[in-house]
């Protein structure tokens, strides 16, 4: 589940209250893991947490204003007065404006002067932070995400006007490194609790960042870009059995032979950054980092695209070599080809296996039906990406596939509860459930949703589609009961997941 979509007052769920009685929720469900989406700003009109703004900074929509009421920074308690949002979803464009008004208030407060630790902070992230505050602060100045029609000073990273708007807007500038201070102030805070409590957190890193980022804007060479510096190629997939004309999902791609010149510099800093953020991290897309399909960013469809290696051993050796441990989790989905199944078999590397994609689940040649599972692998029942279950067995199957689907979980279900699926047909994501559970995988992650039981009106995301439902799902107060917390735990206990507790 992610960050935003705990429960809350402020229309959005932040790393408050509810955060923390989901980490003791989970570790009373004996779970050990909890899974969230990239934690970075979002560029995109969509809200998409895969477009950062930054591959570094944290969402300040998920500082807590709480949390900054207690610790003095607001003279007036935040939840007085506030609108009648919704419980059951982000409504962005209300949450928006509020939560900034909000956290204006709270820099107001601050003595920056008189506190040590954010100067502290300022200097240990200084690498990315600086140059990633004074971008916000001309982004909001000139009304405008794309930077390369900012005049042509800025756009090029000039020195003297850089050093000419920061001194005009220092305020602005100074803002944006107050937030982040909040955010990672209240990140390290809720990390330190999940951990204390036997649960460890599991980030995701998208392959790409926005054009419309910081990154983009301070290191233009290691992305192929025009002299305008506007992209000249876009990252997406070529057409297959779900669309005849592909997907351009929009993102600059990599200059891979500029990353290689700096022993990939950029990239080793950002796992770094992450894997201090995280006790695991998943890499979206992994495919891109052995070879990506790029599109000239003329072209309307992704249908004349090409596919491109990149450097990967050279990269991975590079890497390994940083970071003796670096606990990964990759997504192999889709076509994976030789040189990527390479890759994978050289280092070891964890993949993911979704049981959606399993079904009818008694095929021996499907990867992802649970009885042919690798040990090395996390289960899945489904992804962001995903409907629910009960939207997927509802909406997207034959009555067909239906019967087979419960004639298969029917007997392996009546062994663990006792019921009959056939009888109780709501009963059918815990049967899945179950089936993650009972496999080989070393590790199994479970949308809250399927916990709940929900359709496909509490589904996350619909890939390649721009609408107001996604990323916007929310938990509601109260909708994860003890009975779900009791039910997972003693499912954790009988397929032997229940974690060892220090």
């Amino acid at each position: 589940m992610h960050i935003t979509s705990l429960p809350g007052r402020f229309g959005i769920g932040d790393l408050g209250g509810a955060a923390f009685e989901f980490a003791d929720m989970l570790a009373h469900a004996r779970q050990a893991f909890w899974q969230v989406l990239p934690v970075n700003p979002s560029a995109a009109m969509d809200h998409s947490p895969y477009s950062g703004l930054s591959a570094f900074a944290g969402d300040p929509l998920m500082i807590s204003p709480e949390r900054l009421y207690r610790q003095g920074y607001l003279k007036k308690d935040p939840a007085r007065g506030l609108p009648n949002l919704p419980a059951d979803r982000v409504d962005f464009t209300r949450v928006i404006p509020l939560k900034h008004h909000i956290l204006d208030a709270a820099f107001e407060g601050f003595d920056m002067d008189s506190d040590d630790r954010y100067h502290q902070f300022c200097t240990d992230h200084g690498d990315w932070l600086e140059d990633f505050a004074l971008f916000v602060a001309i982004r909001d100045e000139r009304g405008t995400g794309d930077w390369s029609k900012w005049p042509r000073r800025l756009r090029d990273r000039q020195p003297e006007a850089l050093a000419k708007f920061h001194s005009e807007h220092r305020r602005a500038i100074e803002k944006e490194k107050f937030l982040q201070y909040q955010f990672y102030k209240q990140w390290d805070f809720l990390k330190q609790y999940c951990n204390e409590h036997g649960i460890r957190l599991i980030g995701d890193l998208p392959l790409y960042v926005a054009h419309d980022s910081a990154d983009v804007w301070v290191h233009p060479r290691l992305f192929k870009l025009t002299r305008n510096k506007k992209p000249m190629y876009i990252s997406g997939m070529p057409p297959d059995t779900y669309s005849d004309t592909g997907q351009r999902w929009g993102h600059p791609v990599y200059d891979w032979s500029a990353l290689r010149r700096s022993r990939y510099k950029w990239w080793l800093d950002r796992i770094g950054h992450n894997l201090a953020l995280f006790d695991v991290l998943r890499i979206d897309h992994f495919r891109g980092l052995v070879a990506f399909y790029r599109i000239p960013a003329l072209h309307k469809t992704a249908a004349k695209g090409k596919w491109v290696r990149a450097p990967s051993i050279d990269f991975f050796n590079t890497l390994f070599r940083r970071f003796l441990a670096c606990p990964l989790i990759i997504e192999d989905l889709g076509r994976i080809t030789p040189a990527v199944r390479r890759i994978i078999e050289k280092w070891d590397l964890t993949g993911m296996r979704i049981l959606q994609f399993g079904a009818p689940f008694n095929d021996e040649t499907n990867i992802h039906a649970p009885g042919n599972y690798v040990k090395n692998c996390v289960a899945y029942t489904g992804t962001h990406d995903n409907n629910t279950i009960k939207g997927w067995f509802d909406d997207e199957l034959s009555d067909e596939q239906r019967d087979g689907i419960r004639a298969y979980l029917a007997r392996k279900f009546r062994k663990y509860s006792g019921k009959s699926l056939w009888d109780h047909p709501e009963e059918l994501s815990w049967a899945m459930i179950n089936l993650v559970m009972k496999s080989r995988a070393d590790m199994a992650i479970v949308p809250v949703q399927d916990i709940l039981g929900l359709g496909g009106e509490a589904r996350m995301n619909v890939p390649a589609s721009v609408g107001e439902t996604n990323w916007s799902w929310r938990l509601a107060p109260g909708q994860l009961t003890e009975e779900h917390i009791k039910r997972l735990a003693d499912m954790a206990r009988r397929t032997r997941r229940t974690p060892k507790r220090t």
